[in-house]
C-alpha cells in the first residue's frame, strides 16, 4: 500500500482530541493512549512544537481559520514536512469542535528549496563569471575568484593552487582571506597534508574534514593543517586525463559541518575556475606569440635592409669611380654584406627544419680543437671590430666529439657572435673547452652586460631580444642561442647559461657527447674540418636557366671570367632550345621558372639522348631535405641553396670539369 499522505482531524474545541482518529493513527503510529487530549504534540518535532502549540492556541481563542507548518513523526519515525489547515465548526454561535487536514508536503518544500539552492548556485556562478570574463590575467582570476567563494561560504580564507606535472608539488599564488587572517600563498608538498588528502585529491575525490583535530589528528595531517591555522576544510581536486592539474580550498578556523551543497559548489567552481584560467594563459600567450611575431618581423624588415643600404651605396660607387682601391673597397662591402644577408636567411631555414624534423646531423669522430678554431675564424670579424681580446684555453687532439662538425662550428660561433654583441668595444672573451666525465664541454665567458636573473629563463626562446641589452644588439633576429639550445639537444648534448646580473658578464656551457672511438688513422683532424679550395675548373660549355634578368647576368658574367663558354635563357623551352644548340656540359637550371618550372625541364633534358649526360645543377631559394630529393628525382646532380656562396660555384663546376674528362662518370658529384 502506499504511504499516508494525508491525514484528516478533528479535535474538541478547545483542541484536545478525545476519540480515535483513524487517519492520525496511521500516519504518525501512535495509539489512541499517545495522542488523546495533548499529546498529539509530542508526534511534532520538538523544534517545532512550542511554536505549533502557541499558534494553535491563539487560533482556538480567535475561533478562525488556520494554517500551520512544522515537521510531524511518521510512524517510521521519518519527520516529515507538513502543511495543516484548521476551521472551527459552529452550531448556535459557539465553537463545537475543529476539523481540519495535515497533508505531507515534503516532496514540494524539497523541491523548492532544490529549486532556491540552484537558482542561487547559478546567480553565483554568473557572479564569478561577470566578475572574470574581462580578466587578462590568471593570477588575478584567481584572486578574484576565490574572495567571491571566500564570501559566499562565510570561510575564513580561500584559495585557488596550481599542481605540478608531479602530481604533488601545487603553488598557491593568490588567496583570499578574512581581515587579520594570514595568507596562506606560497608552495607546499601535497603529501605533508597526510595520506588521506594525497589519495583523495590524486584520485580526483575532494578532501573534506569537518573537524581537523578530531577526524585527523597530527599523523593524518593535522600538524600542517593547523601549521596554516585550519580546523575545517574543502578542498576539490580537479584531474585531468589521470593527472591533478588544480585545486580550490576553502579554510575555516573552527569547526564546521560542511553541506553538500556547499562541497559541490566548491568542486563545479574549481572546475569552471580552471577551464577560465587555461584559456587566460592560452590567450596570453597567444599575445605573446604575436607580440613575438611583430617584433620579429619588424627586427627582420630593419636587418635585411641594414645590408642593402651599403650595397646600394657600393654599386653607386663602382659607377662613379674607376680608382682601384674605392672598387676594391665596394667590392670588399658588396661581399660582406651579402654574406651576411645569407647567413640571416640560413639562420632562419635552419630554425624552420629543426622545428620540422628535417635536419639530419651528419655526426662522425672529430676532433673539438680545429672545430674552435673554425668557429674563431667565423666569429673574428666581430671580434676584431670590437677590439674584444679574446683568450684560448683549447683542449687536445685527443678529444674527439661524436657529431656534425659544421654544427658545432655553428654552435661555437653563435656562441662568439653573441659575446661579441653583448660586451662593451675592448672586452674581455674567453673560449675553452675540454673534456669531462665521458662529455666534451665547450665555454664561452665574456664580462659583457649579462642578464638579470628573472631574464635568463627567456635567453633560448625563439626570437628573443632582452630589453636591457637592446643598445648593444647590433642586429640580430634573436634566434642565434635558440638554435645553439636545438642543435646541442639533437647531439644528445645541452647548453645552459650562467649570469650574476647586469654588467657582471655571462658565461655560456654547452656539453657534446665523447667519440667511443679515436679518429681514423692516417687522416689529421685539419683534414676532418676544412676542404683544400678546387682546382680551376677546364673550360666547359655551361646553360644558364635564370629568369632573373640580374642574377642570370651575373652569374653568366662570373662564368666567363672563370674561362667557361656560356649560354643562357629565361625560361623552359628557350632552355631547351639553347641546350640543343650548344650541347652543353653543364646546366645550372633555376626551379622557378614561368610555365614549365625546373624539375619539367631537367626531365626532358635527361630524356633526350644527345643531352643527357650534362650535369645538371638545381637552383633555388628552397634548401629543406624534402627538396634535395625532389630535384633529386627530377635527375638534378647537384642542389644549390641561393645565394650561391662563389667559392660553392667554382667547387661543382671544377667536378664537372672532372667529370667531364673521365673521372667519375655516371655519379653524383656534390
Amino acid at each position: 500500500m502506499p504511504p499516508t499522505t494525508a491525514i484528516v482531524w478533528h479535535t474538541t474545541s478547545d483542541g484536545r482530541i478525545d476519540v480515535e482518529n483513524p487517519s492520525w493513527q496511521a500516519f504518525t503510529g501512535q495509539h489512541l493512549d499517545e495522542y488523546r487530549g495533548w499529546s498529539w504534540s509530542q508526534a511534532v518535532h520538538p523544534e517545532d512544537r512550542e511554536g505549533v502549540l502557541r499558534r494553535w492556541h491563539a487560533a482556538v481563542e480567535a475561533g478562525g481559520v488556520f494554517v500551520l507548518h512544522y515537521r510531524l513523526r511518521r510512524h517510521d519515525g521519518q519527520y516529515r514536512e507538513v502543511m495543516s489547515q484548521g476551521a472551527p465548526v459552529f452550531c448556535g454561535g459557539a465553537v463545537r469542535e475543529w476539523v481540519g487536514t495535515c497533508v505531507d508536503v515534503t516532496a514540494e518544500r524539497r523541491a523548492q528549496a532544490a529549486l532556491r539552492a540552484s537558482e542561487e548556485r547559478l546567480r553565483f556562478l554568473d557572479c564569478i563569471g561577470q566578475a572574470t570574463r574581462g580578466l587578462t590575467d590568471a593570477t588575478e582570476t584567481m584572486a578574484v575568484t576565490a574572495r567571491l567563494l571566500g564570501e559566499h561560504l562565510g570561510a575564513m580564507r580561500c584559495a585557488y593552487a596550481d599542481v605540478e606535472a608531479d602530481n604533488d608539488r601545487f603553488t598557491i599564488r593568490s588567496d583570499w582571506s578574512r581581515a587579520g587572517v594570514p595568507s596562506s600563498a606560497g608552495v607546499y608538498s601535497l603529501d605533508l597534508f597526510g595520506p588521506q588528502a594525497t589519495s583523495n585529491l590524486r584520485n580526483g575525490r575532494h578532501l573534506v574534514v569537518n573537524d581537523v583535530d578530531r577526524e585527523l589528528g597530527d599523523a593524518g595531517g593535522g600538524r600542517m593543517f593547523n601549521a596554516i591555522g585550519i580546523k575545517a576544510v574543502i578542498c576539490a581536486g580537479l584531474v585531468k586525463q589521470g593527472r591533478l592539474v588544480a585545486m580550490m580550498a576553502v579554510h575555516q578556523d573552527v569547526p564546521r559541518r560542511w553541506t553538500p551543497q556547499e562541497i559541490s559548489m566548491v568542486g563545479e567552481v574549481v572546475e569552471r575556475s580552471w577551464a577560465h584560467i587555461e584559456r587566460v594563459r592560452a590567450d596570453a600567450k597567444l599575445r605573446e606569440q604575436d607580440r613575438h611575431k611583430d617584433e620579429f618581423l619588424a627586427t627582420l624588415a630593419h636587418e635585411l635592409r641594414n645590408p642593402l643600404a651599403p650595397i646600394k651605396y657600393a654599386i653607386a660607387m663602382l659607377r662613379l669611380s674607376a680608382d682601384p682601391g674605392r672598387q676594391a673597397q665596394a667590392h670588399g662591402v658588396i661581399e660582406r654584406q651579402t654574406t651576411h644577408m645569407a647567413r640571416l636567411i640560413d639562420d632562419l631555414l635552419d630554425v624552420s627544419r629543426i622545428s620540422r624534423g628535417l635536419i639530419t646531423l651528419q655526426c662522425r669522430s672529430v676532433p673539438l680543437r680545429p672545430l674552435l678554431l673554425e668557429a674563431v675564424e667565423t666569429a673574428r670579424p666581430a671580434l676584431d671590430a670590437a677590439r674584444h681580446r679574446l683568450a684560448l684555453e683549447l683542449p687536445g687532439e685527443d678529444v674527439l666529439l661524436d657529431a656534425d662538425p659544421a654544427r658545432v662550428v655553428q654552435m661555437v660561433g653563435n656562441l662568439l657572435s653573441n659575446a661579441a654583441k653583448y660586451t662593451p668595444d675592448g672586452g674581455d672573451i674567453r673560449l675553452a673547452g675540454w673534456a669531462a666525465g665521458g662529455r666534451a664541454v665547450v665555454e664561452v665567458a665574456d664580462n659583457g652586460v649579462g642578464v638579470p636573473p628573472d631574464q635568463q629563463g627567456r635567453l633560448f626562446q625563439m626570437f628573443t631580444q632582452l630589453h636591457h641589452s637592446a643598445g648593444r644588439a647590433q642586429g640580430g633576429l634573436g634566434i642565434g642561442l635558440s638554435l645553439v639550445k636545438r642543435l646541442a639537444e639533437m647531439h644528445g648534448g645541452a647548453v645552459r647559461m650562467r649570469s650574476d646580473g647586469l654588467d657582471e658578464g655571462s658565461t655560456f656551457t654547452v656539453e657534446l657527447p665523447l667519440a667511443q672511438a679515436v679518429a681514423r688513422p692516417g687522416v689529421p683532424p685539419q683534414a676532418q674540418v676544412h676542404e683544400a679550395p678546387p682546382p680551376r675548373a677546364a673550360a666547359l660549355r655551361v646553360l644558364v636557366v635564370e629568369d632573373n634578368p640580374d642574377g642570370s647576368a651575373m652569374l653568366v658574367s662570373l662564368l666567363e671570367a672563370l674561362g667557361h663558354r656560356v649560354a643562357r635563357a629565361a625560361d623552359g623551352p628557350e632552355a631547351l632550345r639553347q641546350a640543343a644548340a650548344l650541347r652543353p656540359q653543364l646546366v645550372l637550371l633555376d626551379l622557378g621558372l614561368p610555365g614549365m618550372d625546373g624539375c619539367e625541364v631537367a626531365r626532358r633534358l635527361r630524356a633526350d639522348a644527345e643531352l643527357c649526360g650534362a650535369a645538371l645543377v638545381a637552383l633555388t631559394g628552397w634548401g629543406a631535405e624534402r627538396d634535395r630529393l625532389r630535384t633529386a628525382e627530377a635527375g638534378f646532380d647537384a642542389h644549390l641553396t641561393k645565394p650561391v656562396e662563389p667559392d660553392a660555384l667554382r667547387a661543382v663546376v671544377s667536378r664537372c670539369a672532372s667529370r667531364a674528362a673521365g673521372e667519375g662518370q655516371g655519379t653524383h658529384f656534390a
